[in-house]
């Protein structure tokens, strides 16, 4: 009896039986880790649009712009160091060639603002491939020594070239003009008259940042970003599984590049000047200090992390000399208590957490087509003991 029913299991095509319950769909909106970041992202961009609303003067405005291209760059470091896992100490070198190619194409050649993007994009796109296509094939502190050395290279270079300005640097970079109307013209909005440049590099600002941290999100999520993860986690692992883990280290530091430079064009009209001491490693440090305490991996950590070291140095100008004392101590406090930073990427919104999962009801075994159309579905507790089941005779045949 055994052999025979092998041989129709064998030979019987099988269907999973259907479900007996219909699965509750996943949660939604504020009760979700997505739905919750979603609608905390819109209130920010909101805030950020209401801001000169509520405040124009040049000192906030002014304080804010810096904050958005502080954002920038943590959000282009973090695709090297927290989506791919490359330490790089000398990132400032990006924020240098886009300030200097803009600089020098508006004041020596005389392109229009809005005409130096691609070349500054380009000449990114170059830099990222001239840096990063020797170095790339190290690993970990090799890797950061070296890209240090890169970035002072290109801050000495800037200081000892005449079409730089030497260490005097670039002065009188133009704003941006559109036709006849540029920022200095000013707008009448809602009402109120917002006057000078300021305003417009902020509403600038904003609206590169929103797009980057959209499409950087969405680019995290898709097929670059988990090759990106994987050479993070376990390169060797990765390069086995067939990614090749150098032209997808390669891409995401041509596309931090990017970002830098775009933030160091914005910084360049921003302030109308630039010069040598703007790019000092310093900086570097403070950028990848700001993804590390944020949360490498996380964009809400990110803009966390380069909100607090952009802004706590001015909240602290009160206490003067002080200030850079109490920004230490603060920084050390929030590493030894929040080692992964202040949202890791792996955070988990306490709701969600506590969220239990649902006990489900077991489903009916698996059976053959054939049994199905000839004796119907099995009940779900038939056994030795149901009037139901086959013949007990049989069943002791098989136990035997």
């Amino acid at each position: 009896m055994a052999t025979q029913l092998d041989q129709a299991l064998k030979h019987a095509p099988l269907r999973a039986p259907a479900p007996l319950f219909e699965r509750s769909r996943p949660a939604s909106g504020p009760r979700s880790q997505q739905g919750f970041m979603r609608i905390l992202g819109l209130l920010g961009v909101v805030l950020l649009l209401a801001l000169p609303f509520i405040d124009a003067s040049a000192y906030t405005i002014s304080i804010a712009t810096s904050a958005l291209i502080y954002i920038m760059l943590c959000m282009g470091l973090n695709v090297v160091v927290g989506y791919a896992g490359l330490l790089d100490l000398g990132y400032i070198a990006f924020f240098a060639v886009g300030a200097y190619v803009s600089g020098i194409l508006t004041t020596t050649l005389g392109w229009p603002m809005w005409a130096a993007v691609p070349a500054t994009i380009l000449a990114c796109v170059v830099a990222g491939i001239i840096i990063g296509g020797p170095t790339l094939r190290l690993r970990s502190d090799y890797l950061a020594i070296v890209t240090l050395g890169f970035g002072e290279i290109i801050r000495i270079t800037a200081n000892n070239l005449d079409v730089t300005g030497g260490p005097s640097g670039i002065s009188g970079i133009p704003t941006w003009e559109f036709g006849d109307w540029s920022f200095r013209d000013g707008l009448d909005l809602f009402g109120l008259q917002f006057s000078g440049s300021i305003i417009f590099y902020y509403f600038v600002a904003v609206i590169v940042v929103t797009v980057g941290i959209i499409g950087l999100g969405r680019l995290s999520r898709g097929r670059m970003g988990r090759a990106w993860k994987a050479v993070r986690d376990d390169e060797d692992a990765a390069e086995a599984m067939g990614i090749n883990t150098y032209v997808t280290k390669i891409s995401a530091y041509i596309i931090g590049a990017v970002w830098a430079g775009l933030a160091g064009q914005l910084m360049a009209t921003h302030l109308t000047a630039i010069s040598p001491n703007s790019f000092h490693f310093l900086y570097s440090a403070l950028i990848l200090m700001a993804v590390v305490l944020g949360g490498m991996g996380s964009t809400p950590g990110v803009i966390i992390g380069a909100l607090f070291v952009s802004l706590a140095p001015e909240l602290l100008r009160e206490f003067s000399e002080w200030r850079f004392l109490i920004f230490g101590v603060l920084l050390v406090v929030v590493m030894i208590f929040r080692p992964s930073g202040l949202w890791p990427a792996t955070a988990v919104l306490p709701w969600v957490r506590a969220h239990k999962p649902r006990a489900w009801p077991a489903t009916a075994p698996i059976e053959s087509i054939d049994d199905r159309a000839v004796n119907g579905p099995a009940p779900l507790d038939a056994g030795p003991d149901d009037p139901s089941s086959d013949d007990p005779a049989d069943d002791k045949e098989v136990r035997r």
